[in-house]
């Protein structure tokens, strides 16, 4: 496919107006059997979407009836949309669907949460299916009676990345969602980047915001450790002088997010990534992230090196008179548990993922002598118990966004106009779980 790497400061406008697209066509087909369409005229964005008979309008979506790895259970199929909404709907045109490791896992059926809900999209499949997609930025088509968070022209964003009835489906071209006002979460496009910042807003971004604030005060012990050395001035804390944390898997969503947010609030941060295959490659990570904000990077091999918690002690936290109280854990195994012997007494780990799958025994004697909590991280959860703080956290991201201050992790654009071929989506789905791809895959919808 003839995707195209765009850096994390990325301001390439998409679609922020219907058929800013449209003159571009990039197609990643490697057979152009179908160069005849572009003599056809451009289908009409003013009058909504594309256009069925009696106004219904067109869709695609990507769907599954059963679980099993992306490429064999995903089928690209077109229905119909009524252009009779329901009270309290809207329909939406899709701009940007990032695609997340949880999306492949709910479609292969190892994602927690229970059984998922076929059947509830009035699809028109053979099967009861259900569509993939907890992440994506749709623009307001048309709202129904009764709505009142919403206008034509917003933008909108999943409210929860998934309530009882699993993930909203982000991976379609429309969209029509019931319930919109709970459902969704509206989003003022102006002053942002373009629609794909907005999309990676509400999973990473609000996952790393709530893992440095809700566990262990950091930015209050920073401000705390700054009065006290200083008697006047302003009360935010050095770059030099906040409060640590320790996180695995650094180069991740999350990761990168805790990076930055970290150094917006003062705080200093020790990151492991793992190790490139060349040398230059690692040091070029290392100096990514350091440019982020990034205090200390060193690689896995490093960190499980035997010496490492002494050299944290006594070259990084000053002789362990600067406490590490927050580790952030998403690798588990060996890495987790040496995540416990670096936090300092009274710390907490926080766990939200093992990408190895990798379990490690439990550490009774930290958790007794050293005091250490252990909590679990699960953004939906806490999405869900507490929806007003999720989108004050989601509002506050895209805020930094629109003053440049948060850089989205790289991404991969792989379009999706009408003509896409199923084969060119199912396999970028497919590819979300390969080791080192050079960045994460997001549909740009184009010409749909």
């Amino acid at each position: 496919m003839a995707t195209t790497l765009y850096p994390s400061a990325s301001s390439r406008a998409l679609a922020t107006t219907p058929g800013v697209l449209r003159h571009h066509h990039h197609h990643h087909h490697h057979h152009h059997h179908h160069h005849h369409h572009h003599h056809h005229p451009p289908r009409r964005f003013a009058s909504g979407p594309a256009s069925g008979p009696y106004g219904y309008h067109q869709a695609k979506a990507l769907v599954f009836s059963k679980h099993g790895e992306p490429r064999d259970v995903l089928r690209l199929h077109t229905h119909s949309i009524s252009p009779a909404l329901p009270d309290g709907a809207v329909l939406l045109r899709a701009l940007a669907a990032p695609i997340n490791p949880a999306d492949v896992n709910t479609i292969q059926g190892t994602y927690g949460g229970g059984p998922l809900p076929f059947g509830r999209d009035a699809l028109g499949t053979p099967a009861p299916a259900m569509v993939p997609g907890h992440e994506g930025c749709f623009e307001v088509l048309a709202v129904g009676r009764g709505v009142t968070t919403l206008r034509r022209g917003d933008w909108a964003l999943p409210a929860v990345a998934a309530d009882d009835d699993g993930p909203l489906g982000t991976f379609r071209t429309r969209l029509l969602v019931e319930h919109a006002d709970g459902r969704l979460h509206r989003v003022d496009p102006a002053g942002l980047p373009d629609a794909l910042h907005a999309a990676t807003a509400t999973v990473n971004p609000a996952s790393a915001w709530r893992m440095l604030r809700d566990y262990v005060d950091l930015v209050g012990l920073s401000l705390a450790r700054f009065r006290a050395g200083a008697t006047a001035g302003p009360a935010t804390p050095p770059p030099t002088g906040g409060a640590w944390f320790l996180q695995n898997g650094a180069n991740s969503g999350v990761g990168r997010a805790a990076v930055q947010l970290g150094r917006l609030w003062g705080l200093r941060s020790v990151n492991v990534v793992r190790e490139r295959p060349t040398a230059a490659a690692t040091a070029a990570l290392k100096a990514d992230l350091a440019a982020l904000g990034a205090t200390v990077v060193v690689t896995e091999r490093e960190f499980l090196d035997r010496g490492f918690a002494a050299r944290l002690r006594d070259d990084i936290t000053r002789g362990g008179r600067e406490p590490l109280l927050l580790g952030l854990n998403c690798v588990g195994g060996p890495s987790a548990q040496q995540l416990v012997r670096c936090l300092s007494e009274g710390g907490c780990m926080v766990t939200y993922g093992g990408m190895a799958r990798q379990t490690f025994p439990f550490p009774t004697g930290a958790h007794i002598f050293k005091r250490l909590r252990f909590e679990g991280f699960w953004l939906s959860a806490w999405a869900r118990q507490r929806p007003q703080e999720r989108r004050a956290t989601v509002d506050a991201v895209l805020d930094l966004m629109r003053r440049r201050q948060f850089a989205m992790a790289p991404v991969q654009h792989v379009r999706w106009d009408w003509d896409t071929e199923e084969q060119v989506l199912t396999e970028t789905v497919q590819a979300t779980l390969d080791g080192f791809r050079p960045a994460k895959a997001v549909f740009v919808f184009g010409d749909t």
